[in-house]
């Protein structure tokens, strides 16, 4: 009798065969590759990268060059999105917005991380008395809520990028702390680490080389979600006048200044691009951080 084969079974060994030799990176990449909504979201986060570097290229206007003479000008040739209340161009301040808003969210995230890897795989593999401490810490952290904390301290030591850099990284910490406890949790059971010890290797060496480059995955991916977090608490501290200073513009302040009535029923373009531009960042951001998520998962693998 001649055995039917499964119609997709010809497009399953194909896959296997392509991909049998490559390293895990590669294969990674392969299927972010073909994830449409991530590589839409990463060519979104390069082109608002280009444009907040290229800032005084693209626009030819001053950043805070004020002209009372032309408040609230609608769109026009010169002023494409209009100007605001004190007659600054409205697309020169949404665009160095975005390197207040993006830098905000990488050097956030960044501390977050470092602190995070840091003290999650201290705990995770030395465990006992150490890792409770650890532990208990984030649970205290943890206990309040996220906005009640970044406003309550913003208040204290007042509106300044570089506070609400610190504010946000040293808030968001606990979530990449438990996710690489439990990665190093484990990973340190594993043979590999055994014997790694075996061989006289101490605790951060073993920790550096060995078990760090196994849970860079996790790591990236909420390294890429958790730049989302940062950029909406710039603009949610912001926009309550608890973040950046003016003149210094970023999207949270824009959307703060145009919180009137007045502007809000005759003033679109002062509040609709920068909320326009939070919400493509974000989602884009998102996008990306799920399509890696998808891409390192090994459980994906053919």
């Amino acid at each position: 009798m001649e055995m039917v084969k499964h119609p997709n079974m010809n497009d399953k060994s194909v896959k296997f065969k392509e991909e049998k030799g490559l390293s895990p990176w590669t294969m990674a990449l392969q299927r972010l590759r073909k994830n449409l909504l991530a590589m839409i979201g990463l060519v979104v986060i390069i082109m608002l990268i280009i444009m907040a570097i290229l800032a005084p290229v693209i626009t030819p206007h001053d950043r805070d060059a004020t002209n009372t003479k032309n408040k609230f000008l609608s769109p026009c040739s010169e002023h494409l999105l209009g100007t605001d209340e004190l007659g600054r161009d409205t697309f020169t301040r949404l665009i160095y917005g975005t390197r207040i808003s993006l830098s905000v969210g990488l050097v956030s995230t960044s501390i977050a991380v470092l602190i995070g890897v840091t003290l999650g795989a201290i705990g995770g593999f030395n465990g006992g008395f150490i890792d409770n401490i650890i532990m208990r810490l984030v649970d205290i952290f943890m206990c309040f809520p996220f906005f009640v904390m970044a406003i309550t301290i913003a208040a204290l030591v007042g509106p300044s990028i570089w506070n609400i850099m610190l504010i946000s990284g040293f808030l968001s910490w606990p979530r990449i702390a438990r996710i690489v406890r439990a990665e190093v949790l484990s990973l340190k059971e594993r043979e590999f680490i055994e014997a790694a010890k075996a061989l006289g290797l101490n605790s951060k060496d073993i920790i550096i080389k060995h078990i760090l480059p196994n849970i860079l995955a996790p790591v990236i991916v909420y390294t890429t979600l958790g730049i989302a977090i940062g950029i909406l608490s710039e603009a949610g501290l912001s926009f309550l006048g608890l973040g950046v200073k003016q003149p210094k513009p970023s999207w949270g302040n824009m959307l703060a200044a145009a919180q009137s009535l007045r502007s809000l029923r005759l003033h679109w373009w002062l509040w609709i691009p920068p909320g326009i531009m939070v919400f493509i960042t974000i989602l884009s951001i998102n996008f990306l951080g799920d399509g890696l998520r998808d891409a390192l998962d090994p459980k994906l693998k053919q």
